[in-house]
């Protein structure tokens, strides 16, 4: 089985890429994206960051490298001898302060209304197509890695009272759901977050003993939106989100606690 692998240069690319034998790996360059034509499996993880401020330039970016980038991924798919699909969304596509699974209504704000219109896109696909909707993805790179410094210098806090509930997924989870959707050719919307989300409280005292450090900071919502903005939602949303499907056809979480997830991170096991 030959995996193209889009996006391949980030953070969850570089985890799948260890995953298969032989892919094809294309980077935001999109420089050798026809030679996806010669794979079974496409997985397309292209988008640039969320976690900036967002001005109008920005938001052209981020509509950009996730829209129009898959429009010209599924051109090709459908002019070629692709076997499967596997598409990226966002849990952001669902209101702030909701319980939802898949079937939950959609959000209708900047993020929610992207991630739509890129799961349009994906779906236009002629052939079996997935589609993940990603949680927070913690694993020794990513959202993690900016985050280390301060907590290794013990400046790490919550965000305001740390309510905030947070949905997330650990990379070695997620490395597994993609292998599992191939198996078994499985298609529609999936949630990639685990069946106990956290708070944002939980996460910062459980990463700070992970580390063996204290947190004595609170970081002020307002500091966050005057530095990101808009996109400073990204970081201040409440969300609980169940994978229902995921569990439905059998997938066993190896690191469905934020405990789990982090004490076994820092302690490589």
């Amino acid at each position: 089985m030959k995996v193209a692998i889009i996006g391949a240069g980030g953070f969850i690319g570089q985890n799948l890429a260890k995953e298969f034998n032989d892919t094809v790996l294309v980077d935001r360059t999109l420089n050798n994206l026809e030679k996806i034509k010669e794979c079974d499996v496409v997985i397309n993880l292209a988008g640039a960051t969320i976690l900036k401020r967002w001005s109008q330039n920005y938001k052209k970016v981020l509509f950009d490298s996730r829209i129009e980038t898959t429009k010209k991924v599924v051109e090709i798919i459908n002019d070629s001898n692709v076997k499967y699909f596997i598409s990226t969304s966002a849990i952001g596509i669902y209101p702030d302060n909701c319980s939802c699974d898949e079937e939950s209504e959609l959000g209708d704000n900047f993020l929610a209304n992207l991630a739509k219109k890129w799961e349009e896109e994906a779906f236009k696909a002629k052939i079996p197509t997935a589609v993940l909707r990603l949680s927070v993805v913690l694993g020794e790179g990513g959202a993690i890695k900016q985050m280390l410094l301060p907590f290794k210098l013990n400046l790490g806090g919550t965000i305001g009272r740390g309510c905030n509930f947070m949905s997330f997924i650990d990379i070695r989870d997620l490395r597994r759901i993609y292998k599992f959707l191939i198996k078994k050719e499985l298609t529609g919307v999936f949630n990639a977050s685990t069946p106990f989300y956290t708070t944002n409280y939980e996460f910062t005292k459980t990463l700070a003993k992970a580390l063996n450090k204290k947190t004595l900071f609170i970081i002020p919502p307002f500091f966050l939106k005057i530095l990101y903005g808009e996109g400073a939602e990204v970081l201040l949303s409440s969300q609980k989100v169940l994978p229902k499907r995921l569990l439905e056809e059998g997938f066993v979480f190896k690191y469905p606690t934020i405990e789990k997830s982090l004490f076994s991170m820092f302690n490589h096991s």
